[in-house]
């Protein structure tokens, strides 16, 4: 079932359109990564979907629900984490997590076991009376997702979550929405974390809520993006393509070559000047060369012989396959040269 299918989005403000006849769908037990350049629309399109904004014209359906029809209850089935996500600094993390159960409707008999199994599996068990204004970063971004499970959402919509964490937390932050879209058969006995992803403030299970939650997640991190089902890449508040990240990479096949070398800056204008080569970028200690199709090998003999006729140390060049970074670039530069043209 399409946990969230949003279609035709458009949303602007005065004179500028932020979201821009956008369309998509999240399956049960899919993670959908939106990514693209500052300004793109990404956090309109999760306040849209959240019903934080109301949009000018299209429809969004979350588990079944009109969030323009029927925003209550599409609300109950959302989880919601922003990219500010505001704790309440002077209450301890379980009064925290107290407190957005009760805003959910959670009955007090519900509330703590829920709570505290939560926190078990976001690994904040042992902190649970501690002052949230004492969390390092990662633990508040913890804390932020665990009150975004406590009513047992079907879908979850994340706005950057992993912004200004060490790459460890990112990488433990990503474990735990792995395993929320791909739950663990279930184990005898009851268990309340199991039911997450079922909706609503009982837990009842609905049409599509077995199999994990819908995830939409913005990101600005490609090694991010390439865990995702789907990735849909923003410009202008457009979505300009979405597919699997292995299709996305595709794209690009054998038109990466990688430059490694003395003199950066003065290779990269050797490449630069070569017809064949369409883009240069730095990648830290390389480059990357996007180069026209089936011109790899040529663009790399040239390159060769080029440096040593300018006495420049070329220390590796190869073809290599493409990364999401590389597609987005190429996209985000075919967009530039459309609304110039």
């Amino acid at each position: 079932m399409k946990l969230i299918h949003a279609t035709n989005l458009t949303k602007t403000f005065g004179g500028t359109t932020a979201v821009d006849d956008l369309s998509l769908q999240v399956r049960a037990g899919e993670i959908y990564g939106l990514v693209g350049p500052d300004g793109a629309g990404k956090t309109t399109t999760i306040r849209l979907l959240c019903g934080a904004l109301r949009p000018d014209r299209g429809d969004i359906m979350v588990g079944g629900h009109s969030m323009i029809r029927d925003p209550d209850r599409a609300r109950e089935q959302i989880g919601y984490l922003s990219q500010r996500f505001s704790l309440y600094g002077e209450l301890t993390v379980l009064e925290n997590l107290r407190f957005f159960a009760e805003v959910r409707g959670i009955p007090r008999s519900e509330w703590h076991d829920r709570a505290m199994e939560i926190l078990e599996f976001v690994g904040l068990a042992d902190f649970a009376n501690r002052r949230a204004g004492q969390l390092s970063g990662g633990m508040k971004q913890k804390l932020g997702l665990a009150t975004a499970l406590v009513h047992r959402p079907r879908v979850l919509l994340l706005d950057e979550p992993t912004g200004g964490v060490d790459p460890v937390t990112r990488q433990d932050f990503w474990q735990l929405i792995i395993k929320l879209v791909a739950p663990s058969p279930p184990t005898p006995g009851p268990s309340l974390l199991s039911q997450i992803g079922r909706g609503g403030r009982g837990g009842e299970a609905g049409e599509g809520g077995e199999g994990g939650v819908a995830v939409l997640v913005s990101t600005p991190y490609m090694d991010e993006a390439v865990r995702c089902t789907y990735v849909g890449f923003m410009c202008e508040g457009r979505l300009v393509v979405e597919d699997k990240p292995a299709t996305l990479r595709r794209r690009l096949e054998e038109r990466i070559v990688e430059l490694r070398g003395e003199s950066l800056t003065k290779l990269r204008a050797l490449a630069g000047a070569d017809e064949n080569v369409e883009s240069v970028q730095t990648f830290g200690d390389r480059l990357h060369l996007r180069v026209r199709e089936g011109s790899s090998g040529a663009v790399i003999g040239n390159l060769k012989k080029s440096a040593r006729q300018q006495g420049l140390e070329i220390h590796k060049i190869e073809t290599i396959p493409p990364g999401l970074e590389d597609v987005f670039i190429a996209l985000l530069e075919t967009s530039n040269v459309e609304r110039e043209t």
